[in-house]
């Protein structure tokens, strides 16, 4: 059993920055170490895309074209949380933001939704223009 639970987002203006967090809870046997963890959005009248992702300890960290050099996305596994730092805010970057854990996400598959299987319940960031 994995819980997630996102905090952090809110409005920010045009180039404006903002952090978001997500903590678990793990009860499934394995350590937060063990999971590869990603940020995933939903933006109005959109599919849910991949924003970064983290592999699990040793792993890279990979990001999405739209977002790579604004965005960072990191990991605290002492504290079972993960981090995304967003710069450079756009609009466009207007969504509803969900992290995510994966047990056995093979590198392919780091940007498919499907590959993961825990899910926060998201956080609303708006950025106005």
């Amino acid at each position: 059993q994995v819980q997630l639970v996102e905090s952090g987002g809110g409005l920010a203006q045009a180039g404006g920055s903002l952090s978001l967090s997500c903590a678990g809870t793990f009860n499934s046997g394995r350590s937060f170490s063990a999971y590869t963890m990603a940020w995933f959005r939903q933006g109005p009248g959109k599919e849910r895309e991949f924003v970064a992702a983290v592999r699990r300890s040793g792993g890279g960290t990979y990001y999405a074209d739209s977002v790579k050099g604004r965005f960072a996305m990191s990991r605290e596994n002492a504290k079972n949380t993960i981090y995304l730092r967003m710069n450079s805010l756009d609009p466009e970057d207007t969504a509803v933001y969900y992290c995510a854990a994966g047990a056995g996400v093979i590198l392919s598959s780091v940007r498919n939704a499907a590959a993961y299987d825990w899910w926060g319940q998201g956080t609303q960031v708006t950025v106005s223009s």
